[in-house]
Formats: C-alpha cells, structure tokens, sequence
C-alpha cells in the first residue's frame, strides 16, 4: 500500500506544495491536487514537479468538460516529462453546479465524455494520428469550421507511452465504467467497513470487461489522520467537509454525495444535513453529521486504533491510503505510518 496526501487547494497553493515537498522525504508517495473553482492545478502540479524528485503528482481532478481531450493529454504529457516519469492523470465528470455554473458548459454524457477521453489520451500518448469523431471531433469536420482542419499527432515525444490513468466516481454506472477501463479510482466519503454493499456489483461487473494489460484496479481513499491519546477529537475537523459534500455539492435530487450517504444507510441524516446546507445553516448541517459517519472515514485515535482503521481501509482494496495529517508534526505522522505499509 502507497501512502499519498491531498493538498490544501483553498489556502495558500505555494505554502500547501512546499509542505507536501518536505513530507516526501518522511515516506510519502504522492499528492493529489485538487481544482474545483479554486486555482488550477496543473500550474500547481508543475511547481510540485520542480520541488520534488520522488513523489508522484495527480490531478484530483480535471473535469472533463473545461479541457478538450486534446489538452488534457497535452497536460499529462507536459507534467510527465518535467517530473521524469512521475504524473498521474485523475479526470472526472464533476457536477452540474460547476460545469455548468463555473465553466459555462452543458452538463451531458458525463460517461461517454469520460470513456472519450480516456480514450484519446492513451491515443495521444502513443502518439497516433488521431482521426476520431464522437462527441469530440478531431478533426473539426469542414462544414464546422474553416475546412483547414487535418488529423494531427502530438508534436513531442512523452515521457510514458501510458501515463496512469483514476477516475473519480461514484455512481453505479460510473464505478463500472471505471473498473472496466481505468488505472485507478478516486471515491469520495469512502467508508471502508460499508464499500462492499454500496459498489462491489459494479466493480465485480467492470472488472469482468477489463482488458488484463491493464492489470488490477488501484483505488485511493483515506481521510483524517491524527495519532495520541486524545486525538479522536480531531474527527469532528472532518465534519464541516463531510456537510459541504452531502449538503452543498448538488441540488435536491442532484447530489451523488448525498445518494452516498443514503446508499450507507443515512438517509434521515443526509436529508437533514442537505436541508440545513441549502438553507445556508452550515455550522448546523456539520453538526447534524453522524458520529460513525465521522469516526469510519478517518483514522484518528490511539496508535493502536489507526492501525486498526489502516488495515480496514486495505481489506477494503484500497491500494493507496489518501491522508491528510493533523497535528504539530506532520513529517511524523506519515513516516509512523508508512512504517505500517
């Protein structure tokens, strides 16, 4: 089991990446870096490419709307040769409220828009001429546009012939989708102990259709980490995220986070904490999250429950334990618990 973190996309990117930089010496394995409608990331992915020499660096993620697939392999490929080899390539559908409110664009076929791209860029990466024509058409066919437009491959030469490719997802169809075609997968609010009974059919069903070349299906989850004797209070930290995703990510009826947390039994609670989000009561929404809820998705708590939530997270599948450190030395938390991989 790897060990990544997530970086701080809300605060200060250049103080978030050094501080991932300095934890790449204590053991860790790779960062992810978020986007939503905050700073882009693969300006931040290409600063943790100078500052770093081991760790690997994702995208957690690119949306698949914002950037043609052209660009977003053109994005992989640059950060794989500035890191020597090190890029990972999170895409994702996102959701409406973003795609649609951020960047203007119509929110559809947010499965095929993913196949599509997964598609081109693996393409792309082996540098074939790329002549396809699906929801994204490259060539623009000529009644289109200027007519100018011929089938191209990318100019330089990448790095990977196959940069790994994690999907985001959370829904039936999309976990499918994902197993059946992508490196790895990204869940959100993942609990362990309940992963089974919300996604193992369509995992089951994906892998079934995957193509062995591209070996077993990596999965990154994780959440707080915290380590000491009274360190079982940090869970309540997780609670204001966990009210942001179940009540604000989504309107009624349009919130996968919220369709998970029905899906691992919280229906009451979520339509609770979704109505107190929408009516702009979030300090209350965050207290209305369960306490198991808090406790199942971190690993905060004496050394020998953290273990214990470790191991979980790995009989679970997870492959690369995602944490986010808490606490006046961070370097030593992921360096206890690397120890554990």
């Amino acid at each position: 089991m790897e060990l990544s973190m997530m970086l701080d996309y809300a605060g200060d990117p250049r103080r978030a990446a050094d501080q991932a930089a300095a934890l790449e010496s204590a053991g860790l394995d790779a960062v992810w870096v978020a986007e939503a409608w905050g700073f882009d990331s693969p300006t931040i992915m290409g600063y943790l490419a100078a500052r770093t020499e081991r760790l690997k660096i994702g995208s957690a993620i690119l949306n698949v709307y914002s950037r043609t697939p052209g660009l977003i392999a053109q994005t992989a490929a640059g950060l794989d040769a500035l890191s020597g080899g090190r890029a990972l390539l999170g895409l994702g559908a996102s959701g409406p409220q973003v795609v649609e409110g951020w960047h203007g664009m119509p929110y559809d076929r947010p499965l095929g828009r993913t196949r599509e791209t997964v598609e081109l860029c693996r393409c792309i990466w082996r540098r074939e001429t790329i002549d396809h024509h699906g929801i994204t058409d490259m060539p623009l066919p000529p009644e289109r546009g200027t007519g100018l437009g011929k089938p191209l491959k990318i100019l330089t030469r990448p790095v990977r012939p196959a940069i790994p490719v994690y999907i985001a997802s959370l829904g039936p169809a999309n976990v499918r989708m994902t197993a059946e075609i992508a490196d790895g997968w990204l869940p959100t609010l993942f609990i362990p102990e309940k992963a089974a009974a919300v996604w193992g059919g369509p995992l089951a069903e994906g892998t079934a259709k995957r193509p062995p070349e591209l070996g077993p299906l990596q999965t990154v989850a994780g959440g707080l980490l915290a380590i000491g004797p009274d360190a079982a209070a940090v869970r309540d930290l997780a609670r204001p995220q966990i009210a942001l995703y179940v009540g604000g990510m989504g309107a009624v009826g349009k919130n996968f986070y919220n369709d998970l947390a029905v899906a691992y039994g919280y229906e009451e609670e979520a339509r609770r904490i979704q109505e107190l989000y929408l009516a702009g009561r979030k300090r209350d929404a965050a207290a209305a999250v369960p306490d198991e809820f808090c406790e199942l998705m971190t690993l905060c708590g004496p050394e020998g429950y953290v273990r214990e939530r470790v191991e979980a997270f790995r009989e679970a599948g997870v492959t690369m334990l995602n944490v986010t450190p808490v606490g006046p030395d961070p370097a030593k938390l992921i360096e206890t618990v690397k120890s554990w991989l």
